[in-house]
């Protein structure tokens, strides 16, 4: 009888799932935009650079109609590195050459253009910063170990988006402006949160929110 019960349940089972995914998939089919890479412009020039000296990089996407000069930046997690050989290691995979051309699914959210799913952001400029510098965008070391060739320079990389952006895309327009982050992005906004503020002094609400950022080392 058991086996039986096996037997009738699991067609329903798969029906069910198979009809999850096709709703979860036309979702996000329908309501995400890919969105390139940008390099900083003469990013090795200014020093904007990763852990291993590749261009420091963001992916942008163009605020529309009221939101225009509205911006949401996303500053994702990643850990530190507290050692030279942690840092060695995070080089490898959180360098500008190493990460996929299109941002990660955490960021889909805050780049629908559907007022629907996304009432509050849905057409306002969002812009997520490659973390690639391993100290939450606040490293700024001039030298560079000529035996592991690490490069510290993640404060770089964060002034020279905010720079460019200002110049290239607007920004300096901005109305509302929000930075926000999650676990050592989280770290990076309540350490970078009053920087971002100096950035758009004419701006009329400039507002930080720190996703499990507070880390207690004990």
């Amino acid at each position: 009888m058991g086996d039986h019960s096996q037997i009738r349940v699991a067609p329903w089972f798969k029906i069910i799932y198979s009809l999850l995914v096709f709703i979860g998939s036309q979702v996000d089919g329908e309501n995400i935009v890919q969105v390139n890479v940008t390099f900083i412009t003469d990013a090795v020039a200014k020093g904007a650079v990763c852990l291993d000296g590749t261009p420091g990089a963001y992916y942008y996407y163009p605020g529309f109609d009221d939101g225009v000069n509205n911006w949401i930046f996303y500053l994702p997690g990643g850990a530190w590195c507290d050692t030279k050989e942690e840092c060695i290691y995070r080089s490898k995979y959180q360098s500008s050459g190493s990460n996929k051309e299109t941002p990660p699914k955490g960021f889909w959210p805050l780049m629908r253009p559907n007022k629907t799913l996304n009432p509050d952001f849905y057409n306002w400029n969002a812009v997520w910063i490659r973390y690639c510098d391993g100290a939450s965008f606040m490293a700024d070391v001039e030298a560079v170990d000529p035996e592991t060739n690490l490069h510290l320079r993640g404060r770089r990389i964060f002034a020279s988006v905010m720079e460019e952006l200002i110049s290239t895309k607007g920004m300096k327009n901005a109305v509302n402006a929000v930075l926000f982050g999650n676990s050592a992005g989280g770290l990076a906004v309540i350490l970078n949160c009053d920087r971002f503020r100096s950035f758009l002094p004419d701006a009329s609400r400039v507002k930080c929110i720190s996703e499990s950022g507070f880390f207690i080392r004990a």
